[in-house]
């Protein structure tokens, strides 16, 4: 058989056994794997076509597959399996295609494609700006965004930057790492950016090679051809730390290449202009 239409109580019967007897089934990407036994509840306007011989499942028009809390929305879903030795099946790799949006509790992922590999347990999104929102942060990028589960890691590729606030980190990649809060949600907590990387707030812009960002310090740490600039002020360095909640840089000297001393930290300050003093009115005589 090459092909054939299944109702949609028939897939979910498929797939509630799929995550009976074979716990990986659309497992371990953004939290699927922590729903447990529960089924994947598979939604499709055009119908879902089951490909026996290319053993795939593709779901097509406005498709959405639900599990818990995590609901990933596409034009059409493809998920595909495999049998087990000992009985049973596994889905192995879940693809999106068009118009991907990926919802859970802590975030909301968008792109254009998804592929999920299930034994690798990682997640790629890329078509078109791909962006990555959660209620604090927002992350985006040209190329693509991965997210690795068993790392609790995000990565953003290409003309990448990650917003809070007022506050933007650019670089060419940026590597997030989140951790579970007091109240059990998922947050940034460290961000890594390598090549071009740019730092601004309102009041300044900070350029590197490298640097990491302390989400809760507000704190950058720029290393390689640092360059701090304020109001036509101008610091140049080896690394820095750049407080973006204080808004206080420290510019630090390194080694140079010979070994025999420092590099200095240097520096462009202009001299700020005072107010001129307003000219008072001569009312005497009056």
């Amino acid at each position: 058989m090459r092909a054939s239409i299944l109702s949609k109580s028939s897939v979910l019967i498929w797939l509630c056994a799929a995550a009976i007897y074979g716990t990986t089934a659309w497992s371990q990407s953004l939290n699927f794997s922590s729903s447990g036994d529960l089924p994947i509840e598979v939604f499709a306007d055009n119908g879902i076509e089951w490909q026996q011989d290319a053993t795939v499942f593709i779901a097509r028009g406005n498709a959405r597959a639900v599990r818990a809390e995590v609901t990933v929305f596409a034009d059409e879903l493809r998920a595909y399996y495999r049998e087990r030795a000992g009985g049973g099946t596994d889905i192995w790799r879940l693809d999106a295609l068009g118009k991907v949006r990926i919802k859970t509790p802590e975030s909301t992922t968008y792109g254009e494609k998804a592929l999920y590999n299930v034994d690798k347990a990682v997640l790629v999104v890329s078509g078109g700006k791909v962006r990555l929102v959660t209620t604090t942060d927002k992350i985006t990028a040209e190329r693509q965004l991965e997210y690795w589960e068993q790392k609790q890691m995000a990565i953003a590729r290409g003309n990448a930057q990650a917003v809070r606030e007022e506050k933007k980190l650019n670089a060419d990649v940026l590597v997030a790492y989140f951790h579970k809060d007091i109240s059990g949600k998922s947050t940034i907590h460290r961000i890594e950016a390598f090549d071009e990387v740019k730092v601004t707030t309102p009041k300044d812009t900070a350029l590197s090679d490298r640097g990491v960002y302390n989400v809760k310090s507000g704190i950058a740490t720029l290393v390689g051809s640092v360059k701090v600039l304020r109001d036509g002020n101008v610091l140049n360095g080896c690394s820095a730390d750049v407080n973006l909640n204080t808004g206080v840089s420290r510019m630090h000297s390194c080694q140079n290449a010979l070994g025999n001393g420092k590099n200095r930290v240097q520096g462009v300050l202009l001299p700020r202009r005072g107010k001129e003093a307003p000219i008072k009115k001569n009312t005497k005589g009056k």
